[in-house]
């Protein structure tokens, strides 16, 4: 509907739940977070008014405002919708306007309100006002009132001296602010499982700094591509803050690994490697930790055994594996809602240093027998030397 010149904003219950500092907090973060999605996209924003639990932003463009603002973290729903007067007379009126634009013959319909504030009338007075009003205006349309299976439901919101009008509601994408907690380090593969993982804790607040290495020659440029074409994608939530993508060349650890150590313990060694590494990485970033899409069994290096002989390696930052318990499945089905599924599943030149067949139930002892074979930190520091910082 052309006439619509807001939209409501609600966030997401656990913000609302907070002391009161703290949720003062995340709402200006998520208020400047809005901001910077609406600059990204070009939407025009002629003010956001501030109320608890709820945003009510001020635009030309509210339809386009709504799709943009329900993809930031924190947003629980949004409604493109008509501001009007908290006078009866005035809901009424434009409510039939609204309905009017929306309704076809024979529908089910119902009318909604949540109220704030003192008025002459309770919201059901305007349920039924509204409602009666739209059964006696459209008489040719043969309506019906249906309170649990409406084919069209409208929407009030009376806020003291103002009331907005809609009629369908966006599901947002929730969780909590970008930005309310401290970054992260993510190793990125390009795959669907590093991505997902990246995105849900995105969704808990931290920013993520994705680190890629790079195995060329065990694999090719094809899977650099992938993997920066997946970052560009959560980064497509995230607007306004960094896209940075470190890129570590990891082919000549690999090659060392394969020539000193035993091919069974490839895989596992250069997973220490990557924690390793990334942990500098964290240092330098000043990140809180490191994100990985490892899920129990989903690799050889992935048994419960093997993890923690992974997890040895790193000293100073945990490790977060936020698809820990994940099915397949499921992780698809999130990389599918957040677009980075049909980057995940391009052809692509899998690692060829794998040994075909890896230890599944390492002790820590022989991968630390097997490490003593390698110059550790000199190889650390080559690869931090030679590592590349692209900005997408």
């Amino acid at each position: 509907m052309g006439r619509f010149d807001s939209v409501i904003i609600r966030y997401g219950g656990e913000i609302g739940i907070k002391a009161d500092w703290t949720r003062r907090a995340y709402e200006r973060r998520l208020l400047a977070n809005i901001r910077k999605s609406l600059k990204h996209h070009g939407v025009p924003c002629e003010g956001i008014i501030r109320k608890y639990g709820r945003f009510y932003l001020k635009t030309s463009s509210a339809e386009e405002a709504a799709s943009a603002v329900s993809r930031v973290f924190g947003v629980s729903s949004v409604s493109a919708a008509l501001e009007t007067t908290s006078k009866l007379e005035d809901i009424v009126a434009n409510s039939l306007e609204l309905a009017g634009s929306g309704l076809k013959r024979g529908d089910r319909f119902a009318v909604r309100c949540r109220r704030t504030g003192e008025q002459a009338y309770s919201s059901v007075d305007v349920c039924r006002e509204v409602g009666q009003r739209i059964l006696d205006g459209f008489p040719e349309l043969n309506l019906k009132v249906n309170l649990k299976c409406p084919d069209f439901e409208l929407g009030v919101e009376v806020r003291d001296d103002r009331a907005f009008l809609y009629s369908d509601i966006v599901k947002g994408v929730g969780g909590m602010p970008l930005g309310t907690q401290p970054k992260l380090a993510g190793l990125l593969s390009g795959g669907l499982d590093s991505a997902v993982a990246c995105w849900l804790v995105m969704k808990r607040g931290c920013p993520v700094v994705p680190i890629y290495f790079d195995n060329t020659p065990f694999t090719d440029e094809r899977t650099t591509q992938r993997a920066l074409d997946t970052a560009k994608v959560l980064f497509n939530w995230a607007t306004g803050f960094s896209t940075r993508v470190y890129v570590v060349p990891h082919g000549a650890n690999l090659e060392e690994f394969r020539r000193k150590c035993p091919r069974r313990l490839v895989c596992l060694l250069c997973k220490r490697m990557m924690y390793r590494i990334a942990e500098r990485i964290a240092d330098m970033e000043h990140a809180e930790g490191i994100v990985t899409g490892e899920a129990i069994g989903e690799q050889a290096s992935q048994t419960l055994r093997n993890l923690r002989v992974l997890d040895s390696a790193a000293e100073k930052y945990p490790v977060h594996r936020p698809l820990l318990g994940f099915d397949k499945a499921e992780t698809e089905q999130i990389a599918r809602k957040i677009g980075t599924y049909d980057v995940a599943i391009r052809g692509a030149k899998g690692c060829s240093a794998v040994s075909s067949s890896p230890r599944t139930a390492a002790k820590l002892g022989e991968v630390e027998q097997a490490e003593k074979k390698l110059n550790i930190e000199a190889l650390i520091e080559k690869s931090l030397n030679s590592l590349k910082k692209i900005s997408l």
